[in-house]
């Protein structure tokens, strides 16, 4: 189910998560790294993937739609200390 965030509170997630976050995430997801830093709003096309992120200029750094919450709801869990 997609799901709309603004872009600055995406980054202050993926900003509140330990080190090594990014890669737990994409083993425990079976993806690259680049991948997850590219929901992020990372782009590094040449070796990770888009990921249904679609970012629209507005307030707050401008709204992200994301296709699928997957790699948001893993990255809250982490930050949360799960």
């Amino acid at each position: 189910m997609a799901k709309i965030v603004t872009f600055n509170e995406l980054r202050r997630l993926k900003d509140s998560l330990p080190d090594g976050s990014m890669q737990r995430i994409a083993d425990e997801i079976g993806i690259s790294v680049d991948t997850v830093r590219n929901y992020f709003g990372g782009h590094n096309y040449q070796n990770g993937i888009s990921c249904g992120v679609h970012i629209e200029a507005g307030p707050d750094g401008g709204l992200v739609t994301l296709d699928d919450t997957t790699i948001l709801d893993l990255a809250t869990k982490i930050a949360e200390g799960a």
